[in-house]
């Protein structure tokens, strides 16, 4: 049997929209980032996506977003800490320009795409590891289920990565993942199959030109 799991972004941040790098820093959404979420949950309320579980990172801007989408389908929250954000240590709060300036050594590593600490955090295998075991551990509970995990960009990023068994920097892979997209995967005990990656359609057919995020200018600036 398989399992469907949708992988979805949390809403807008005040980090995110400053370009600030966020890691485990416990940054609430933003009024922006609440309707972004509230729109996710009135989309697949109406698409009627019957979910046996959703469990989300304990970050606060996870959480939030899996609230909203939990009340819309009358499905429970479950807390996973293991869909934390990477951890990027004293990087968190700082811009890109910020990080050069300060870490130099580790921001030129970083550049020449070295798999280092991130500010004293967490290398991309060692998050790759995590996010990938995480999924594992839920679905050999929940063979056959439709579950709904409510993560970070970078953790989406590696686990779509996982996917299509590409074993390098899965932030370049897929630069951009929009707050609130949606990304759904097939898993099996075998193998895993993508059948969309960042959908945003519930923000996207409003029209309104903030409301989904654009693909960042430089890829090598995520905003976590």
């Amino acid at each position: 049997m398989t399992s469907t799991i949708y992988l979805i972004r949390h809403g807008e941040t005040d980090w995110n929209l400053a370009g600030r790098w966020q890691g485990h820093a416990d940054v609430p959404l933003n009024d922006l980032g609440l309707r972004q979420a509230r729109l996710l949950a009135q989309r697949l309320q109406s698409e009627q996506i019957q979910f046996n579980a959703i469990y989300s990172s304990d970050l606060a801007r996870a959480y939030q977003t899996a609230w909203e989408l939990g009340s819309a389908v009358r499905v429970p929250v479950q807390l996973y800490p293991p869909l934390r954000e990477i951890d990027i240590g004293a990087w968190s709060g700082l811009h890109y320009d910020q990080i050069r300036e300060q870490f130099p050594i580790e921001a030129k590593l970083l550049e020449e795409g070295q798999d280092i600490p991130r500010g004293g955090g967490e290398t991309l295998s060692a998050l790759r590891k995590r996010v990938v075991e995480a999924v594992e551990a839920i679905i050999a509970h929940r063979d056959g289920e439709t579950i709904a995990l409510v993560t970070h960009g970078g953790c989406i990023r590696m686990l779509l990565a996982h996917v299509e068994s590409y074993h390098g920097d899965g932030f370049k892979r897929f630069p951009h993942i929009g707050n609130t997209s949606i990304s759904i995967v097939r898993c099996g005990k075998s193998s895993w199959e993508a059948l969309d990656i960042n959908d945003m359609r519930h923000l996207e057919e409003l029209h309104e030109a903030d409301l989904a995020s654009s693909p960042p200018d430089d890829a090598e600036r995520p905003a976590l």
